[in-house]
């Protein structure tokens, strides 16, 4: 690494987890280490989960507010922190906080951009000065959306969702999002004898010509019917896809003031939240404003 880990000063600031919206999902084939071979477009949310990170020598990696059914040291914000002292040969010591917002099986990415925001901070605030791809690549062992959060760019995806082309001129409309409260299994969906395996492949002009679906649905929702009877529900105000493996749906909205319509229409047990659709994310605008500080 560029650097020797070295402790800092507290930064009282939230560094963001940005959620992530996959405005549609083609499986194009399956490679022989059993991964799927996928195309995506990634789009970034104004909201999501928050993070703070304090210097603690010798306190070893210490999170407090993760997901409480994670066992110790395995969630993907602890594994990110390790992945940078290990490569460092050595931890000074840090607590982290995060303040979960985004659900657990929702595919909105919370694990991956809690991990890409950790990656992110820890090398800005321990000084390593290890670039974006040498993040990403450090970030693709902890998941295949890390790459994308660590770049924080809106991008066009292939291979396992780690080939990015950035599409910085996407729109970045208003959103309803809402979590029917139901949390899918990534790896059942995956190895579903009935998923698509073989869809066809899309070229960019494709997809901003309004191609592509989600593969993923079908099996979705025969496996989670709550998460169908959301997407029917929302499909009759504005057309409505899944997002990643579930089980969050959401609708582009012609502005904020029908996105905040429709939420307030929104059946119990459901819940839901209103976001803007950003090609940015605000994680680097967090890195670039603490850097012109």
């Amino acid at each position: 690494m560029a650097a020797a880990l070295r402790g800092f000063a507290p930064d009282e600031q939230a560094w963001p987890a940005p959620a992530k919206l996959n405005l549609f999902l083609h499986i194009t084939g399956r490679r022989a280490d059993g991964y799927h071979e996928l195309q995506t477009v990634f789009q970034f949310l104004d909201v999501g989960d928050r993070l703070w990170f304090s210097s603690a020598p010798g306190a070893g990696i210490a999170l407090r507010g993760g997901l409480a059914a994670i066992a110790p040291g395995e969630d993907l914000i602890e594994r990110a922190a390790r992945r940078l002292c290990e490569g460092a040969g050595a931890c000074p010591g840090v607590r982290i906080r995060v303040e979960k917002c985004l659900p657990a099986g929702g595919g909105l990415g919370g694990g991956s951009s809690d991990a890409a925001t950790t990656l992110v901070a820890l090398n800005e605030l321990w000084g390593l000065g290890l670039t974006a791809q040498e993040l990403a690549e450090l970030g693709l062992g902890l998941g295949a959306d890390v790459p994308v959060f660590v770049h924080g760019l809106a991008a066009w995806a292939e291979g396992v969702g780690e080939q990015l082309t950035p599409l910085p001129a996407l729109a970045e409309p208003w959103y309803l999002v809402i979590d029917p409260r139901v949390k899918v299994s990534t790896a059942e969906v995956f190895s579903d004898p009935t998923l698509t395996r073989n869809g066809p492949s899309l070229r960019i002009p494709d997809f901003l010509s309004g191609a592509g679906v989600n593969h993923l649905e079908p099996v979705v929702l025969r496996r989670y019917p709550e998460v169908g009877k959301a997407l029917n529900w929302l499909s009759k105000y504005q057309p409505a896809r899944m997002t990643g493996s579930g089980g969050c749906v959401f609708a582009r909205c012609a502005d904020r003031a029908q996105a905040q319509e429709l939420l307030g229409q929104l059946p119990a047990p459901w819940r839901g939240f209103v976001a803007r659709g950003r090609n940015r994310s605000p994680l680097l605008e967090k890195c670039a404003a603490r850097r012109s500080a």
